[in-house]
């Protein structure tokens, strides 16, 4: 008998290990990120019309309008001589200037009973966040034809 009062007393020696400080450390530190959190602006859906496999027979209606991102985050429209720059600090994610620029373009489109269309030139080197941006723009202002081109002259 003395033999087992003797085993039950090893056992009670054993440790044990008591995780409730650390489950309490866990959830404040999840506390801790939920509210440290930076919320980004949510990306708009971005419902694009691609262009189709094959080139069409007949030119569009309207004139396409060009858009170009350098490598530095820096965008322009218009091609060559007529380039005109727009929005050039990349940092900053809303786009004033391509903004009212396309908007005029898609309110001239429009009032032509024409659907607007417009053709991306990206650098190799530019953040696709300032892509993403771009075409923010360019829902805002309800214009879904877009094309990606890389026939621009840099």
């Amino acid at each position: 008998m003395s033999r087992h009062k003797r085993d039950e007393a090893l056992e009670e020696d054993e440790p044990k290990l008591d995780i409730s400080s650390l489950i309490d450390a866990t959830f404040l530190l999840l506390i801790y990120f939920l509210v440290t959190t930076t919320i980004v602006p949510r990306e708009q859906d971005v419902p694009m019309t691609l262009p189709a496999a094959a080139p069409s027979e007949t030119p569009p209606e309207i004139e396409p309008k060009l858009i170009k991102i350098d490598a530095n985050g820096a965008i322009f429209v218009g091609s060559g001589a007529s380039q005109i720059p727009m929005d050039s600090d990349a940092e900053n994610r809303d786009v004033p200037m391509l903004y009212e620029d396309l908007k005029s373009y898609a309110d001239a489109a429009k009032s032509a009973s024409t659907e607007p269309l417009v053709q991306i030139y990206v650098d190799g080197g530019a953040k696709q966040q300032r892509v993403i941006d771009v075409l923010n723009a360019l829902t805002g202002v309800e214009i879904s034809k877009v094309t990606f081109t890389d026939l621009v002259d840099p």
